[in-house]
């Protein structure tokens, strides 16, 4: 991984500007670069990998869906959200360089996520209206109403509020999982899949972004702040309800390992030419902690 690593990195801030006005690059850079573990652009690259896609185009989709995470993260951490001190083991970007700057870094981001997706006939990696099209569809709709600015709103709503396991479910499967997803549909859509492969890249995607969320719930409450990087326990204060508050410790790990294996099934079916990172994606998600 440590390769495909790297081209992110190096494209994240190829294409992050420094030179922003009035601070806005700086705080742009400070908040997508130099941490996190970079799951979704792993995933888009590995899927488009399997599948046999275009390899520029999906260093712009992996660069694009960062964007639109790292957007998430910055605007989640303000005040008025879930207003939290510390990401990727240094201050939040709303502590660093105020509210107003913050709020605006992120919108940035998300435009900036767009424009990556749209490259001129003449950049050096042009792409098909057509791709363009799709993959911008594909990531609009995974972070928005029905994805996760929807979940997003409905976390915000539940706070100290019962859930059931469904409505966990259903805001996890907007707030985290829909991005997820995004990540493998659109390294499939880099290259040419036949419906069925796409089904099951689907299926792949959507457990796994589900066990990712459990894997956070329960790194919350086992883990100390300088390991995971942001605040420990910050839901269990916060009184929000979780996969730990709801099934408890041992469901929830249980739930995670049967979604792993429900997605290396899903895998399976996919019958892939070559699903390794994709497979090794899958074990970094329920087995890390942090």
């Amino acid at each position: 991984m440590g390769a495909q690593l790297d081209a992110v990195e190096a494209a994240l801030s190829a294409w992050v500007p420094a030179d922003a006005p009035a601070g806005l690059g700086v705080a742009m850079r400070y908040g997508v670069l130099d941490g996190g573990k970079r799951l979704r652009p792993l995933l888009v690259r590995a899927t488009a990998e399997a599948v046999g896609g275009d390899a520029g185009a999906a260093l712009r989709a992996a660069v694009a869906v960062e964007l639109i995470h790292a957007y998430s993260l910055v605007h989640d951490d303000m005040p008025c959200m879930d207003n939290d001190v510390l990401r990727r083991g240094k201050p939040t970007v709303h502590v660093a360089h105020g509210e107003a700057t913050a709020m605006l870094a992120g919108d940035a981001m998300q435009a900036l996520a767009f424009e990556v997706l749209t490259p001129c006939a003449d950049d050096v990696h042009p792409m098909p209206a057509t791709r363009q099209a799709r993959l911008c569809a594909l990531l609009a709709r995974s972070a928005g109403h029905a994805g996760m600015a929807g979940g997003q709103a409905i976390d915000l709503a539940a706070t100290g509020k019962p859930l059931d396991e469904a409505q966990l479910r259903d805001m996890h499967r907007r707030k985290t999982g829909a991005l997820l997803l995004a990540s493998v549909q659109m390294g499939a859509a880099c290259g040419e899949v036949a419906p069925a492969v796409w089904q099951a890249l689907t299926v792949f995607g959507e457990a796994l972004g589900l066990a990712f969320q459990i894997v956070d719930d329960i790194l919350d409450v086992t883990q100390a702040s300088d390991k995971l990087g942001k605040t420990a326990g910050k839901d269990l204060d916060a009184n929000k309800p979780t996969y730990v508050s709801v099934l408890g410790l041992d469901e929830a790990r249980r739930q995670a390992r049967a979604l792993r294996a429900q997605a290396l099934s899903a895998l399976d079916a996919a019958a892939l030419a070559d699903d390794s990172r994709l497979r090794a994606l899958a074990d970094m998600v329920v087995e890390r902690d942090c």
